[in-house]
């Protein structure tokens, strides 16, 4: 407006022409003549009015156009924002009872413009549009926060998982010391039962815990993770990698948590997890009840009134956190887990097949089909047979057990029992002894128990535990003959030498462990 005083002060004042205004003032001359006819139709002249104002000389000489049509009720835009959440709502129905309440209301391509319009001025998280229970995002917070252990004054970081809903962005937070697997399950977990629900969809990052490998199409989950979402009904949908607006809703929420609730406590001191999450959770429901800045109500009224009932229940149990691993079945129909030996059915011998190992039972799937189950058991080298896996040639040495072997020998003489003893010993299996056992006794009816009994002492001193060397001995009457230098063997004395009392016999649960 300055400019424009200037025109009018040169012009009447000083009677210069509209070219000699315009190179003083430096506009065009077409633009000086359009000020002095505005200022001759808002009926100005030199000297201005003492009181005209910048605001008032711009509104008499740049007037706004009439408006083409009359003010128009406007719609309660939040309202009709909170409502296209709900499954199945249309701006058509939206405008219809609009149109009902207000008959002369804007027209439905002019309501659904300026809804749009409206729209676009809020922020970009509360303008992506989801249904109320459908997906959940989670991720972990870029900063963590340290716990200091009490007796040592050593500092651990804790690591903030962050939960969000896509409908009413209500949010979930808690610490945990690893972002490894069995906390990545469980804060999963505590999230449900803090929504008191579950959500349709859990849309993670591509963290390794979740996502064992990242794809644009076909991502492959980690079995837990699978696992686990089968057992509460959700679909897991990782995020596209390096596509941030398909986490956009989570990545609001670390903000949110680092910024007002992470810096919150930057300055305090927690000594275990319980602490710090006792903190983080009184900090996350002012989080919740803080009113949105361009909505009305907050995350929790959003939450009370729209999601929360679309959340599916709670399963009855809670999830029972187990690892999945392959293994192959060994010859003996039985595979290895942390050093010990479950039996399954002798069919599936030298097959590949999943075995799931929880906190109390072992699991063996084959293509799906749950195979085996036994107790975890503890004891590193031992095993864990079912009668009814062992093929039928086994069966008949099932209800045999390691005392009742070394018993019968013990008939025969002491170094019998001895030697019986040594050679279940020395087999991974105590079944894997009994034939050679009772091949040993069924010797002594052919040369008497007396010759076996020398033959027994003979195969101990010289360190034999079969049943070839032992008939080999009776064979060439070697039992009698003294040990040469070369077979006598040093003395050995050791207190971890193990005797027969080591083996233990289940009879009960048909289970032999040795």
């Amino acid at each position: 407006m300055r400019k424009v005083r200037d025109v009018l002060r040169l012009r009447h004042h000083n009677g210069l022409s509209h070219r000699e205004i315009a190179r003083v003032v430096g506009l065009v001359h077409s633009t000086v003549r359009d000020y002095l006819q505005r200022a001759k139709r808002a009926g100005l002249a030199w000297p201005l009015p003492e009181d005209l104002d910048e605001t008032r000389l711009e509104r008499l000489l740049f007037p706004l156009p009439a408006s083409s049509h009359e003010t128009r009720p406007e719609p309660d835009w939040p309202t009709i924002h909170r409502e296209m959440r709900r499954k199945g709502m249309s701006l058509m129905l939206l405008w219809q009872e609009y149109k009902a309440a207000h008959p002369d209301g804007y027209q439905y391509s002019r309501f659904c413009d300026r809804y749009r319009h409206w729209r676009g001025r809020i922020d970009l998280v509360m303008r992506q549009e989801h249904r109320p229970g459908e997906k959940l995002f989670v991720d972990y917070a870029g900063q963590s926060i340290d716990v200091i252990d009490a007796s040592t004054g050593e500092a651990r970081p804790a690591q903030i998982f962050v939960a969000v809903l896509g409908a009413s962005s209500y949010t979930y937070a808690e610490a945990t010391y690893t972002q490894a697997l069995p906390d990545w399950i469980a804060s999963h977990g505590r999230a449900f039962q803090f929504f008191g629900g579950v959500p349709e969809i859990v849309v993670p990052d591509n963290l390794k815990a979740g996502v064992t490998q990242a794809h644009r199409y076909e991502p492959d989950l980690n079995p837990t993770y699978q696992d686990f979402a089968m057992h509460y009904g959700v679909a897991v949908v990782p995020a596209r990698v390096r596509k941030p607006r398909d986490k956009a809703k989570v990545e609001a929420g670390v903000q949110l948590v680092e910024r007002w609730i992470l810096a919150a406590l930057r300055h305090r001191r927690f000594f275990s997890l319980e602490e710090l999450n006792e903190a983080i959770g009184v900090l996350l429901d002012r989080l919740n009840r803080r009113p949105f800045q361009k909505l009305e109500g907050s995350r929790q009224s959003l939450f009370a009134s729209l999601e929360r009932p679309r959340l599916r229940p709670l399963p009855e149990r809670p999830y029972v956190y187990a690892e999945w691993k392959k293994a192959r079945v060994h010859v003996d129909y039985h595979v290895e887990v942390e050093g010990h030996y479950y039996s399954v059915p002798h069919a599936f011998a030298r097959q590949e097949i999943d075995i799931r190992v929880s906190t109390l039972t072992v699991e063996c799937f084959h293509r799906g089909g749950r195979i085996a189950s036994h107790r975890r058991s503890a004891h590193r080298g031992r095993h864990t047979t079912v009668k009814e896996h062992m093929p039928a040639s086994h069966r008949h040495w099932a209800d045999w057990t390691p005392e009742r072997i070394i018993d019968w020998a013990a008939k025969t003489g002491p170094a019998t029992a001895e030697l019986a003893g040594k050679i279940i010993a020395s087999r991974a299996h105590p079944q894997q002894g009994y034939r050679t056992c009772l091949g040993i006794l069924r010797l002594g009816e052919a040369h008497g128990a007396e010759r076996l009994e020398q033959a027994a002492r003979r195969a101990l001193a010289i360190g034999a535990t079969s049943y070839k060397s032992v008939a080999s001995i009776l064979q060439h009457g070697l039992e009698t003959k003294p040990l040469t230098p070369a077979e006598e063997p040093p003395p050995i004395r050791h207190d971890n030498i193990r005797g027969a009392a080591y083996y233990t016999y289940h009879h009960p649960e048909r289970n032999y462990e040795c």
